[in-house]
């Protein structure tokens, strides 16, 4: 699909504002100072009286380190972004009940401050539930206890935490004078989180909850608007706003004409899930998306989720949710910027932003071509923007309209993409080099203060400070005829893990769209009398949406012995103890101090076995590119970084495809040290660690096609289409591999693919050399003359390159 527009931009004309005022003028109005207000109408957010276009990005502060920001937001800013939006995280500002941080990766001031100084404005939502496929929501565990709460309803216990944690955000950005009539950057903030999709589950407890929040909001008085997205029933001021992939087909619109329409989550591709295949989303889906929302909803802010997804440090992801968080954002987890979309986005930018005033200011009218194709248009007295649109995925459209005929791909033809390449720096593969710590499997004799002659549940016990509880008893065995042994365990953990008198059994684990309990049926031999039980029970992240989160339950809840055909023994209500975590964790053995206390041991053959600590030591690889660990050849577990925590891991669990949904694990470089940095793995299910590599990440590979019928950049000079090349930083062109002008093969990013078509001139590799070659960037102009001529007049052409940064 692709929408293609024309713009005609005679004068520029002043927007009046006639929207709802939220500031008052400042003080300083009065000495010749400018006003600053934030303002809206029914097509867009006012700043200091002039309607806005609005491009935005998702960049959380709690996914990055504050070392990577300052390039993270400068990179959105030359993407042609004017708003960085973030959630704020309840759960890491107070994880204790009155005890707050805001410190290192959690600073939200500095964050804000960083976007502030780069010239973007802020959209902040504050929630305080935020979803986000962050653990809980976002919601800070220690609500779980409070006496008679249930979360997000009209509950006064509830209410009560929420209001406070919501109003010393909001004090916090005015005493820091972050708001927009302030002086600071944000424009806009958010209160809730797609409450429109549990709303009903609390019946009557649902709709006073909106009103309550809303109210909540606005009388903090914070001089900007306010917004809750996915709620079309958002009382007034708040504008409710749309989330999804096509927003421009599915959001009913404001709920008053007073409103602007507003996009606060264009998703840019979909979170990854162990188990599951990534899913990408093309450049031209999301810029067609953005094109269409902006004609059909009159929007006039858009915001991509996520512009850069970054890391789920620690146990920070929810249930089943990678690490690694939306690696196919323009920014990749790393912060390199990930074409085509990047480029493709800013070049949407650029040609939206030349429309602006018709399309804040213009009257609007619609016009059909045929079955598949739409016009819009935006006028002035003086000005005309149409939105050309061709639904049709396979065929060019030719449309007249007006004096002027227009054709209209199928698809996208302008964009650059890079390939990435993690290559190996260091491999970890001598056996001296590594250190094992072997798990003790606990027994039922074991001191603990979790007992009772019933299963404890898991989130509730463990308080989600650790992924495993332990599930310990005895089972007396008389000897009372033939038949196989089996032990049955059902639990509603995502992973469990089962031993009996210290031997293991085996494990079974769930997943995102699966059953919600695991079953684990495996055939035991018991001997003569008492015979000890320990499951190991495990979370891979904690729910973070839907209702009644609260009353939400864990863990194993059945247990039994059967001996052939004879009547299951229910464990159920026998004495069960319950251990907290596992050993390794409860001591900190995976940091410096901690690790003196664990009796670490050379690899033996009992290294692949499952409760195994792993530690070594690496340098840290030169140069400035992003850093890698290859954990292909492990299982599942977790994995720290001179005590810091780089998340959960699970290359076991194998996609459809046969691949593990990720293998590649980051290591910020302001987690390490230049020499001697300790890695420890605790490995869950076994694995190899001679195998796992030190990588660098970069964009080796850079490749663009570009048609002659494309529209020349916005962004250049130039008067013909060009292609367009570009390294990473600190990187430059060091090698053409393949370039044709001509009707080369579509996608030629395949190395050593012969990519020539029937049409090609035979220049091409010394023009493209001779531009190309030694630089960071370069760009081509696709026209005859460039090449010597027309290699095959009557053939529509384009020109194809692939190169090689280094």
């Amino acid at each position: 699909m692709a929408a293609a527009a024309a713009a005609s931009i005679m004068a520029v004309l002043v927007a009046t504002a006639a929207g709802r005022v939220w500031a008052e003028e400042e003080g300083g109005r009065q000495n010749g100072t400018a006003r600053r207000d934030v303002t809206y109408d029914g097509r867009a957010l006012i700043l200091d009286g002039t309607r806005r276009m609005l491009f935005s990005g998702d960049i959380h502060y709690t996914r990055s380190t504050p070392e990577m920001w300052p390039g993270l937001i400068e990179n959105a800013r030359k993407g042609g972004l004017d708003v960085i939006q973030t959630y704020v995280f309840w759960n890491v500002h107070e994880p204790i009940q009155g005890q707050y941080t805001f410190e290192g990766r959690y600073d939200l001031v500095k964050f804000i401050r960083e976007v502030h100084a780069q010239g973007l404005y802020v959209s902040l939502r504050v929630g305080p539930f935020v979803e986000a496929e962050w653990k809980y929501g976002a919601l800070p565990f220690w609500l779980h206890g409070v006496p008679n709460i249930t979360f997000r309803s009209d509950n006064e216990p509830f209410k009560v935490h929420m209001q406070n944690f919501v109003a010393k955000i909001v004090k916090m950005m005015k005493d820091e004078k972050l708001y927009y009539p302030q002086g600071g950057p944000i424009i806009i903030s958010q209160i809730e989180n797609e409450y429109k999709l549990v709303e009903a589950a609390f019946h009557s407890r649902g709709p006073p909850y909106v009103q309550w929040a809303a109210a909540m909001a606005v009388n903090l008085q914070t001089g900007v608007p306010w917004m809750m997205c996915k709620q079309d029933d958002a009382p007034d001021p708040i504008i409710n706003t749309c989330n999804g992939l096509i927003c421009g087909e599915t959001f009913l619109g404001p709920n008053s004409p007073k409103k602007p329409a507003l996009w606060t989550e264009n998703w840019t591709s979909r979170y990854p899930l162990y188990g599951h295949d990534p899913r990408f989303r093309s450049a031209a889906d999301l810029a067609f998306a953005v094109a269409l929302f902006i004609a059909r909803k009159k929007g006039s802010f858009v915001n991509y989720y996520m512009y850069h997804g970054g890391t789920n440090f620690g146990r920070f992801a929810s249930s089943y949710v990678t690490t690694s968080y939306y690696d196919g954002a323009p920014l990749d987890e790393y912060g390199l910027i990930w074409q085509s979309t990047w480029s493709h986005l800013r070049e949407l930018h650029a040609a939206v932003k030349q429309s602006e005033e018709p399309l804040l200011s213009g009257s609007y009218s619609n016009y059909s071509f045929g079955e598949q194709q739409e016009g819009h248009v935006f006028e002035t007295e003086s000005d005309c923007v149409a939105f050309l649109v061709n639904f049709d995925k396979h065929k060019t459209s030719n449309i007249q309209f007006g004096e002027a005929s227009f054709q209209l791909a199928p698809k996208s033809i302008n964009a650059q993409h890079g390939l990435r390449t993690a290559q190996i720096v260091q491999p970890l593969n001598d056996v001296d080099n590594w250190k094992i710590f072997k798990e003790p499997i606990p027994r039922e004799n074991s001191n603990t203060t979790h007992t009772g002659n019933r299963f404890f549940e898991h989130l509730s016990t463990t308080k989600d400070g650790t992924d495993y509880l332990w599930y310990l008893s005895r089972y007396d065995y008389r000897s009372n005829g033939h038949g196989q042994l089996v032990l049955n365990v059902e639990s509603q953990a995502h992973v469990l893990h089962a031993y009996i008198n210290n031997d293991y059994l085996g494990s079974v684990h769930g997943s995102h769209d699966g059953p919600k309990s695991i079953i684990l049926k495996t055939p035991i031999t018991l001997k003569e009398g008492q015979n000890s039980i320990s499951l190991l029970s495990v979370m891979v992240g904690s729910p973070d949406s839907g209702a009644y989160m609260e009353r939400r339950t864990f863990g194993v809840r059945k247990v039994s012995i059967q001996q052939g055909h004879h009547k299951s023994h229910s464990l159920n209500n026998e004495l069960w103890k319950h251990q907290v975590g596992l050993s390794g964790e409860m001591n900190s053995i995976y940091t410096q101090e901690g690790s003196s206390r664990a009796q670490w041991t050379t690899i033996d053959k009992s290294a692949h076995f499952p409760l195994i600590w792993y530690k070594t030591t690496f340098d840290t690889p030169w140069g400035n590119d992003p850093v890698t660990l290859n954990l292909s050849s492990m299982g599942k577990g977790e994995v720290w970084i001179n005590g810091e925590s780089i998340g959960r891991y699970w290359v076991s669990f194998k996609t459809p495809s046969g691949q593990p949904t990720q293998s590649l694990y980051h290591i910020p470089r302001y987690f390490l040290k230049p020499r001697e940095n300790n890695l420890v793995l605790m490995e869950e299910m076994g694995g190899d660690p001679l195998h796992i590599t030190v990588n660098t990440m970069s964009v080796t590979r850079v490749y663009s096609t570009v048609d002659q019928l494309s529209t020349p950049s916005l962004l250049s000079r130039r008067k013909h289409p060009a292609v367009r090349l570009r390294c990473q930083k600190g990187k430059h062109i060091t090698n053409i591999e393949f370039a044709s002008y001509g009707n080369p093969v579509e996608d030629c990013r395949s190395s050593g693919r012969n990519c020539l078509g029937s049409c090609h001139a035979e220049t091409t590799e010394f023009v493209v050399k001779d531009a190309c070659l030694g630089r960071r960037k370069c760009a081509i102009p696709v026209r005859p003359a460039k090449f010597g001529g027309d290699p095959c007049p009557g053939i529509e052409k384009s020109l194809s390159v692939v190169a090689t940064c280094g």
